[in-house]
């Protein structure tokens, strides 16, 4: 089936959107790793609803268990499981509208794959409410990157068509605490979230560009041609809900390129191969070449809108019309940058455990 991603590092992701909780259960990772509930919590408040004008009024915890597979703050070898409780559920909407498909959810594709028996309140296991889970498991992939000295880091760079000029890793890594849109451009910020106010009043959406960034990675991690690193990176980024394009290095603007521009000429900088450019995005042949990696991508406009939108009745076989009402997000950008930073995480810990990079025991 499709809810788990990954060779040695395997998350399983469970729950629904307004059933009992949200989880992950992580298997292979390495024993001895410290971990507590606070440091993955720390991850998870990233996301969580209600920390900015474009999110859900939906007042959920996020309160992160630990079910399984960490004693004494250490990691024992055993899979990890790991929930957040679903607190606060209204599903009353969903059970007025039950057989009105939201235009641009995936309620009429779920509706028809599971024969109308799957969970149709809040969009179930179609709901952004799941990646609270892939955050979970980011935070302890991180940590296990950390050891060997690999960052990862997620940023808004566009917001309804306001674009965000290029900073350096530093400068973007002060800059997206200092503003709850995650943009290192503070004017672009600010600009970002007039758009977000506006189109609020309005009762329609916004959709962006989210950008991350990998540092220090050795090259030589992927396994072409079928598990190439940016094949699986897509894969896991295209598991986001909302997500509708990946990009890497200099992406679709290749096609608008020459070879003698887009080449990335190598050089020998410190005793280190490099190369001057990095329109690759660290990965030549589906192999990482020791350049930062950089992917962006494209996160549509929320689908769920106040305006009355067509639909049909999938029950009667009827032409109806829809305005979705509920707490829903008016641009899921900001939230769903920490979502992006896990979701490579993720993905880089387990190319780096099939490397042998890092232990299976860690001292």
């Amino acid at each position: 089936m499709g809810n788990s991603l990954g060779k040695l590092f395997i998350i399983t992701s469970f729950g629904e959107s307004h059933g009992r909780c949200v989880g992950i259960t992580i298997d292979g990772c390495p024993t001895g790793l410290p971990i507590t509930e606070e440091d993955i919590q720390r991850e998870v408040d990233k996301r969580k609803p209600g920390v900015s004008m474009a999110a859900t009024k939906r007042a959920e915890e996020d309160k992160v268990e630990i079910l399984s597979g960490i004693f004494n703050g250490i990691t024992t070898g055993a899979p990890i499981c790991l929930v957040i409780w679903n607190r606060d559920i209204d599903s009353s909407e969903y059970e007025k509208a039950r057989f009105l498909p939201r235009p641009g959810h995936a309620d009429y594709t779920a509706f028809m794959k599971y024969g109308g028996f799957n969970d149709f309140r809040g969009g179930g296991r179609f709901s952004g409410r799941i990646t609270a889970s892939f955050v979970m498991a980011g935070a302890i992939a991180k940590k296990l990157l950390n050891l060997i000295g690999i960052e990862v880091l997620a940023h808004t760079i566009e917001i309804g068509g306001v674009k965000a000029e290029p900073k350096g890793f530093d400068e973007i890594k002060e800059n997206i605490q200092k503003n709850p849109i995650k943009c290192a451009d503070l004017k672009a910020a600010e600009a970002m979230a007039k758009a977000i106010e506006k189109v609020k009043e309005e009762g329609d959406s916004l959709g962006g560009i989210i950008e991350g960034i990998a540092l220090n990675i050795p090259v030589g991690l992927g396994e072409p041609v079928f598990g190439t690193l940016e094949g699986d990176l897509a894969k896991a980024l295209f598991a986001i809900p909302a997500v509708k394009g990946v990009e890497f290095g200099s992406g679709f603007s290749a096609a608008r390129k020459r070879g003698s521009e887009n080449n990335d000429l190598f050089t020998i900088r410190n005793g280190k191969i490099v190369t001057v450019t990095n329109n690759a995005g660290g990965i030549l042949g589906g192999i990482s070449n020791g350049m930062p990696i950089v992917v962006r991508v494209a996160i549509k406009p929320t689908s769920s809108i106040a305006k009355s939108q067509q639909t049909v009745n999938i029950k009667d076989m009827e032409n109806a019309s829809l305005t979705v009402k509920g707490r829903h997000d008016v641009c899921i950008v900001p939230r769903a940058v920490a979502v992006v930073e896990s979701m490579m995480a993720v993905t880089l810990c387990d190319f780096a455990m099939r490397a042998e990079l890092i232990p299976r025991v860690i001292k």
